[in-house]
């Protein structure tokens, strides 16, 4: 049992790193900032610590004042790095030594952007399922061989929640919002910032082709961008190895040796996303989007969708969809109308 439990969470600490991603730091301030608006109260709690107390230089140059240093006295629920540029060089000894004695108080750790690199350093996502902007992905997986990086927006896994750079971590903040006060709440912060939906850890980054293959792989990248440019209607294996110019054979091996899987698994995988992001974000009915994702049958399409998923599309759409926002152009409401028992 963790010294709080996710739905309990409500002080934050920001560990801002040198050179760190200042879009990253803002949107994940401005879901609690939101919050406490619309719920009429400081219910959220959030202060920005560096490694002396200091302020830091973000990547685009500017600074922030009111920075303090870990403080052992108050000590907050999380703790998320803040990385950007040149992380490296930014995740010194004084930062990891800080944040070893901060995990000495068994609370959440967490990374935005490149932050998980920061925590990977310090040994303290060893056996846990992360997440890092995709840009340093490729290198960090062989690096750190301990770890298991995901490709999704967000990952929480036990007491470690990690996120993409970006508007990631609007996500995994409203991920903590939902846990506490619900879809309602959610749903209505997503409409203050003109959001259409909030994202799941389901969702995936968008990696281009050449950096989620691997540059040195060109023949990859092309077969990968002629799944992507037919969808509809899909290809055949000989049809894909004949236009990238392979024999049928050598492409089987390229995809097993590369992705651990076959060329028409990653299809299928490629095919099963796209049709994930028009169920959740358009208005198409599910048999169009089976037909817009090359499914000859809905059956198929479903029984497909439901093994990657976990749920059919139909209970995906129903999960997922959008509370009609309420309003709140005059009265705030109290905290127990977002309550979720």
């Amino acid at each position: 049992m963790y010294r709080k439990e996710m739905s309990q969470i409500r002080n934050f600490a920001f560990l801002t790193l040198n050179n760190f991603s200042m879009i990253a730091f803002s949107n994940a301030i401005e879901i609690l900032r939101m919050a406490n608006y619309l719920l009429g109260e400081d219910v959220y709690q959030w202060s920005v610590i560096t490694a002396d107390g200091n302020p830091v230089t973000a990547s685009n140059g500017l600074s922030l004042l009111k920075t303090t240093t870990f403080d052992h006295s108050h000590i907050p629920d999380v703790l998320l790095v803040c990385g950007g540029v040149d992380v490296r060089d930014a995740a010194n000894a004084d930062v990891v030594k800080l944040m070893t004695q901060a995990s000495k108080h068994d609370i959440w750790l967490g990374g935005l952007c490149t932050g998980s690199y920061a925590l990977a350093k310090a040994g303290l996502l060893n056996g846990y399922r992360c997440t890092i902007h995709w840009e340093n992905m490729v290198s960090l997986v062989e690096e750190f061989p301990h770890i298991s990086f995901m490709e999704e927006l967000f990952v929480i896994d036990r007491n470690r929640c990690t996120c993409a750079g970006g508007t990631a971590p609007l996500d995994l903040m409203l991920a903590f919002v939902a846990a506490q006060f619900g879809k309602n709440l959610v749903a209505e912060i997503s409409d203050q910032f003109m959001m259409v939906r909030a994202r799941d850890s389901k969702d995936q980054q968008h990696i281009p082709v050449a950096a989620r293959m691997g540059y040195s792989h060109k023949a990859l990248v092309e077969v990968s961008a002629l799944m992507e440019a037919n969808i509809e209607e899909p290809l055949t294996l000989d049809e894909l190895a004949r236009l990238a110019g392979l024999s049928q054979r050598h492409l089987q091996r390229m995809f097993r040796h590369t992705l651990g899987m076959t060329p028409m698994h990653y299809y299928l995988n490629l095919r099963l996303r796209r049709a994930r992001s028009l169920l959740l974000q358009t208005e198409m009915s599910v048999m169009s989007i089976t037909v817009a994702c090359g499914f000859q049958s809905s059956c198929h399409f479903s029984k497909a969708y439901r093994t990657l998923f976990g749920y059919s599309p139909s209970a995906e759409r129903r999960q997922h969809n959008p509370i009609p926002p309420i309003h709140l152009s005059t009265i705030k409401p109290r905290i127990s109308e977002y309550a979720t028992g």
